[in-house]
């Protein structure tokens, strides 16, 4: 991951439009003309292309070709693009869309509304924002992009462009964190301390050791395509199937696990840029990978309020999700969300226990917004606002520094 404190936005398509060139493809400059979407009348259904048909995508090809068996819900998926030749025809399989192998020539057709991103960390950014200047609505998963300036650069061109850009951290769509935000804007809490969430596991094998295909080779495989900005390295299944164990595509527990949790807790809390940022942990028991398998990061907030991240590849006892305030503190647990005085205030604060409200699910929220153009439930905005810590908390990490952030000039420290 870059150390610089920033990057400009020629700095950033100059690297990138040096990747489409190492791999043969074409690419959108910055000074390119945004292209006119398409514009949906009542009774058109979102056409989606998939781009990056692995292990998580299978999930979303699973569930809006449940949405597409819905005559209401009016979308289809139309084109799925892979540079595994396995994964690409499985994709085309099970979708019946056209099949890409180069995703900007997927990104062309104009009859295409959104597209679907799950490649691996390292190129969320670069295939976003030819999404986006193409005249795509974006559902990106998460993390948001592999660096924090990226994700600058990404939500600077969902402004500009008015696309509908949902990053992929599902648990932002639960009601709980909705209701938790609306509890603490009121004063629930008092004022707002710390707060604690944690996501761990445990397996034999090590986590993100996922099946490796022995057919898999450089006849079906486009490996300098997969590398794209990465560093360049001799073709490895290793690396291809499990990247995720490894800092050249990715930030392990932080950009895997704790964006999902930070995201939800954002909503809770109302985003912020962090003014601090510190890590540690370490490879206790899990050694075949560079990433840590026990990771923990504190990040503190200029409204002098922080969190605290714990997790473990190897122990799956967490620490229980709880917001703390001066007057009160917030749980989560049945029927939704429970706010308890603490014994100071018992008798100016009375236990509170709000039960969740309808929600739509995150990817039925993403396509409502392409529809309505509303902001989804985790926008280009709050994602940045996200990607900031986690990326400082893998610098902290790696650094073995406490990683400063300023928010007004939006710059490390």
């Amino acid at each position: 991951m870059s150390d610089d404190n920033g990057i400009t936005r020629r700095e950033f398509l100059k690297g990138s439009a040096a990747t489409g060139a190492a791999v043969g493809l074409g690419i959108m400059g910055a000074g390119s003309a945004v292209a006119a979407p398409r514009v949906l009348g009542a009774n058109d259904r979102i056409l989606v292309g998939m781009i990056g048909t692995g292990g998580r995508m299978n999930t979303h090809i699973h569930d809006l070709m449940a949405l597409s068996k819905e005559p209401e819900k009016k979308v289809a998926i139309t084109a799925v693009c892979d540079i595994y030749d396995v994964r690409k025809d499985r994709a085309k399989g099970a979708t019946g869309g056209e099949a890409y192998h180069d995703y900007r020539k997927l990104l062309e057709r104009n009859d295409i509304d959104a597209v679907v991103i799950a490649s691996p960390d390292h190129w969320h950014a670069r295939m976003a924002i030819d999404a986006m200047e193409a005249g795509k609505d974006v559902y990106l998963e998460k993390p948001m992009t592999y660096t924090w300036q990226e994700a600058k650069e990404v939500a600077a061109v969902t402004a500009r462009t008015g696309r509908v850009l949902q990053v992929g951290a599902q648990s932002c769509s639960n009601d709980r964190w909705w209701q938790a935000n609306k509890l603490i804007k009121d004063g629930a809490l008092g004022k707002i301390l710390w707060t604690s969430t944690s996501i761990c596991r445990n397996s034999t094998k090590g986590e993100w050791n996922y099946p490796i295909d022995d057919g898999a080779s450089l006849a079906n495989l486009d490996w300098k395509a997969w590398l794209g900005s990465a560093p360049k390295r001799e073709f490895s299944k290793e690396r291809y199937f499990r990247w995720r164990k490894y800092w050249d595509y990715s930030g392990g527990i932080a950009t895997d696990l704790f964006y999902h949790q930070l995201s939800h807790m954002q909503i809770a809390l109302g985003p912020e840029f962090p003014k601090r940022v510190s890590a540690g942990g370490g490879i206790y028991v899990q050694k075949d990978r560079d990433v840590p398998d026990t990771f923990h990061m504190i990040v503190d907030y200029p409204t002098d309020h922080t969190v605290v991240l714990s997790s473990s590849m190897a122990n799956r006892v967490g620490e229980t999700e709880v917001i703390r305030g001066h007057e009160a503190t917030m749980y989560f647990e049945d029927p939704g969300v429970v706010v308890r005085p603490e014994n100071e205030f018992a008798e100016s604060k009375k236990e509170v226990s709000v039960a969740l409200q309808p929600r739509a699910s995150h990817m039925q929220n993403w396509l409502d917004c392409i529809r309505t153009r509303n902001k989804p439930h985790l926008d280009a905005e709050t994602g940045y606002r996200i990607m900031v810590a986690i990326h400082l908390g893998v610098q902290a990490y790696r650094k073995e520094k406490v990683m400063r952030f300023d928010p007004i000039k939006q710059q490390v420290i």
